[in-house]
């Protein structure tokens, strides 16, 4: 198991849209319903993907943007690191020290986190 040390920073929004939208293949994926919302982190290193992912091609819903998710855990919480494949290409919105962690809860909300606050994520 690793772990990455990151920091809080802010994120642009808009997993709350897509998750509108693909609720039901996220859900299918990770088995788990997930907050709308994603808990974002840099790293001092950039981050690239294990080979072993969890899918979601944008083929299965007729859409532009494909991501991989990567189980980990967050403050001992089951969650996943989303990272699309333009951002792990280098080429996205976000640059490979930008992680972004989904769970099924708020985690800036539950965990009382500020951006500039460390982070340490566990990936499984």
């Amino acid at each position: 198991m690793s772990v990455l040390r990151g920091t809080v920073v802010p994120g642009m929004g808009n997993f709350s849209f897509w998750l509108e939208k693909l609720e039901s293949f996220y859900t299918q994926k990770t088995g788990m319903r997930l907050f709308p919302g994603t808990l974002n982190l840099r790293l001092e290193e950039p981050y690239s993907l294990p080979e072993e992912v969890i899918r979601l091609e944008k083929e299965e819903y007729g859409g532009t943007v494909s991501v991989s998710m990567v189980p980990c855990s967050v403050f001992g919480r089951r969650a996943f690191l989303l990272r699309t494949d333009a951002n792990e290409a280098g080429q996205g919105h976000h640059s490979k020290n930008i992680i972004e962690i989904a769970t099924d809860i708020k985690l800036r909300d539950a965990y009382q986190l500020s951006d500039g606050d460390e982070v340490e994520v566990h990936i499984s």
